[in-house]
């Protein structure tokens, strides 16, 4: 029989030539569609954060950069903090910690320097902190489909086994033909929990190390405006 006339039985009796991952979910068992329901529910919540978290992480530090450039460069640093430090800005926060507890430090007759410059310190390095962990919320949920998802895929796989198994008792019939549709269901449910999971882990450890350096470089930022206001303490 030449290839032609096999295509032509294969169509003529509807048997499937590829893979179609609807039909896979529609003939799937209702446990294993919800799995593979709430899966890729996972998935496309994991890509939004993925895109936003993408945009949001570049916005914060081209600000933070623009903001520091400008600082720097300021001959009054509170008119430009005022001026420059409103909106979302990490590198501003630390600022206004910083200059916040100046002034509570040294608005009085007596001025404790080594204890000005500890709270100095302090007040940044918490900001810097907060900054961060304000960031790395949204990865949580990274990371946990990351970790969870291939398990919650194998548990719908487990599932459609077991029941291809019943209906193979049920029918008294142990061919390929009674078992594989519904163990290559099962296995789909696995596909879509990677589906979901690869993509999580990838996206948490890039941007788990950008959250890093961007702490880095706050964390830089408030070490050199500490020595300035050291200098100042001393020149004081």
């Amino acid at each position: 029989m030449s290839i032609f006339a096999t295509l032509a039985v294969t169509a003529s009796t509807g048997t499937p030539t590829h893979l179609d991952p609807i039909r896979l979910f529609l003939d799937a068992d209702i446990v294993v569609q919800a799995v593979m329901a709430g899966l890729l529910l996972a998935s496309i919540r994991v890509w939004t954060i993925i895109v936003s978290f993408s945009l949001k992480l570049g916005s914060v530090r081209r600000r933070s950069a623009a903001y520091e450039a400008g600082f720097w460069e300021a001959r009054d640093i509170d008119a430009f903090h005022k001026d420059s430090g409103r909106g979302d800005v990490a590198s501003a926060r630390v600022a206004g910690a910083g200059l916040a507890e100046w002034r509570r430090s040294t608005q009085g007759p007596k001025v404790d320097r080594e204890g000005t410059r500890q709270r100095l310190a302090q007040a940044m390095e918490i900001t810097v902190a907060e900054e961060s962990d304000r960031l790395a919320q949204r990865l949580n949920f990274l990371a946990t489909v990351g970790s969870v998802a291939p398990f919650v895929g194998l548990f719908g796989t487990v599932w459609g086994i077991m029941n291809s198994f019943f209906m193979i008792g049920q029918q008294q019939n142990s061919s390929l033909a009674v078992v594989a549709p519904g163990i290559s269901e099962a296995l789909f449910a696995t596909a879509i929990g990677l589906f979901a999971a690869i993509p999580a882990v990838i996206a948490y450890n890039r941007f788990s190390h950008r959250v890093n350096t961007l702490e880095a470089q706050l964390q830089r930022f408030a070490d050199r405006f500490h020595a300035t206001l050291s200098r100042e303490l001393d020149a004081g």
